[in-house]
């Protein structure tokens, strides 16, 4: 049934566009969660960039966000510059909830890496068209919308899912300039890389199959010779390193990254295989089963290696930024569609294939996917989880209490998400001690953890305004012996 409906005119355009809605769908699952839930510290970072264009207006050259303490950079940051990322997201994100302010701050950013994600799961669908059939498109563009993994990560208040739809349509639109030779397309190609870059510098990895096809289609003598080529490759690098240079002016805004790379030396260490090739890629995302279709995928060779060098440029991101690969699961959103289009191939073969019993290579695929997705299912409903609703009502009561302009403190390991919540300026953790953060500033203090020695001083020493079963807020602009 299903090879015949594909035999229809732009039939597959049609399964497509099910498997776009209901991927939206189910993207939608507690989409109004407030900011507490998986990886919510990194979240916050990002919404607070965005929180701060609201109130203060957009400047893309200096995002900043509400932490100010030196936690994340070493440096005193008193403007709260947050230099990572070029905040092309913020931005749009921003416009959309001053001028349509039909939702929350906070569901308009998880709206944003839904549509981007969409986009993704279209673009994959044309590539693994162009690569596999229209089958194979179809189900590289069903595993990118529904592996539980990547719906939970393609609905977060993150940039990744943006990154990864700019690279995905940078490599689409270098296959088109492959196929057409219209320089047109490798010009936007390199437009699209240079955003991707801007956004996350890890998307350069994504040129691995671009250089693959650039390799088969010319040598490399050329590449080199070719004028138009070489322009493409300065539109897709110089905006990077431009925004480098910007940054290296305002170093109390740019995060520690050194530890990214092998922090902990733990690159190629058991535990490195264990983290990322056991519990990662097996357990979490392909739930064990889906190594089947996978390994199947992987095995499958012929003309075009696309998608082994494809995984090849993955296989190269996780073991250069090994650390942060494996202290952060959000880390492998990047590799999400080279594992999709590699299911599909797999899963194409194990469907078609005439070398075993076909029903049972059919079972076989249809099992291994169904507890693919149950197994990973299982695992990612824990990260919609919000397990700690006390610095939500502590940040209410912040914001109900504080100026505008108090700064706060609101320790939680460093964790900002609290601090997030009482959209105000301030400190995630006490640097130093409490008297000297208030010599800097502080003039509210909020906590959850009544066992702190900073929480019990600040309770004992100041006055204390609001105190529940749950949280404190204390006001640092009265000593309580004065």
């Amino acid at each position: 049934m299903f090879s015949r409906l594909l035999k229809i005119k732009n039939s597959e355009y049609i399964i497509l566009s099910i498997i776009l809605v209901l991927a939206f769908g189910v993207r939608l699952y507690k989409i109004n969660n407030p900011l507490g839930d998986w990886h919510s510290w990194r979240q916050a970072d990002t919404a607070s960039v965005t929180r701060s264009y609201v109130e203060d207006g957009i400047q893309l050259l200096f995002p900043r966000y509400h932490d100010i303490s030196s936690i994340q950079t070493g440096i005193f940051n008193p403007n709260g510059y947050r230099l990572v990322e070029f905040p092309i997201y913020n931005a749009i994100h921003a416009l959309l909830v001053k001028n349509i302010p039909l939702f929350s701050l906070e569901v308009w950013g998880r709206l944003i890496s839904i549509f981007s994600s969409l986009i993704s799961a279209f673009l994959i669908f044309l590539i693994g068209k162009r690569f596999l059939g229209a089958t194979g498109g179809l189900l590289a563009s069903f595993f990118f919308a529904f592996l539980p993994f990547n719906v939970y990560f393609s609905r977060v208040i993150l940039p990744e899912p943006m990154a990864v739809t700019f690279a995905l349509f940078s490599i689409w639109l270098f296959v088109r300039f492959i196929d057409s030779g219209r320089y047109i397309h490798l010009y936007l190609s390199a437009v699209f890389f240079a955003l991707g870059m801007l956004i996350k510098p890890f998307t350069a990895f994504y040129g691995v199959p671009i250089i693959y096809l650039a390799l088969k289609k010319y040598n490399s003598k050329d590449i080199f010779r070719n004028i138009r080529i070489l322009l493409a490759l300065d539109l897709a690098l110089v905006p990077f390193f431009l925004w480098r240079i910007w940054i290296n002016g305002y170093p109390a805004g740019i995060p520690h990254f050194e530890w990214a790379f092998n922090g902990d030396r733990i690159r190629f260490r058991p535990a490195f295989w264990r983290w990322i090739f056991g519990e990662r890629l097996g357990r979490l995302i392909l739930g064990i089963w889906g190594l089947i279709p996978f390994s199947v995928g992987f095995l499958q060779t012929g003309k075009n290696l696309f998608n082994h060098f494809f995984l090849l440029g993955m296989f190269f991101y996780v073991v250069i930024f090994a650390t942060a690969s494996v202290r952060h699961d959000y880390y492998q959103i990047l590799i999400i569609p080279a594992i999709s289009l590699t299911l599909a191939q797999g899963a194409n073969f194990l469907w078609n294939n005439k070398e075993f019993n076909q029903i049972l290579s059919r079972s076989l695929l249809v099992f291994s996917t169904i507890l693919m997705i149950g197994i990973g299912g299982y695992q990612v409903k824990e990260y919609y989880k919000i397990n700690h609703p006390e610095i939500i009502a502590a940040g209410e009561a912040v914001d109900r209490i504080a100026p505008k302009d108090a700064l706060v403190i609101a320790p939680y390991t460093g964790d900002t998400a609290f601090l997030y919540q009482t959209k105000r300026w301030g400190w995630p953790v006490i640097e130093t001690s409490l008297e000297e953060t208030i010599k800097l500033g502080a003039s509210f203090y909020v906590s959850v953890n009544f066992g702190d020695p900073d929480t019990k001083y600040a309770m004992e020493n100041y006055k204390v305004v609001e105190e529940s079963e749950k949280y404190v807020v204390v006001d640092l602009r009265e000593r309580k012996n004065e």
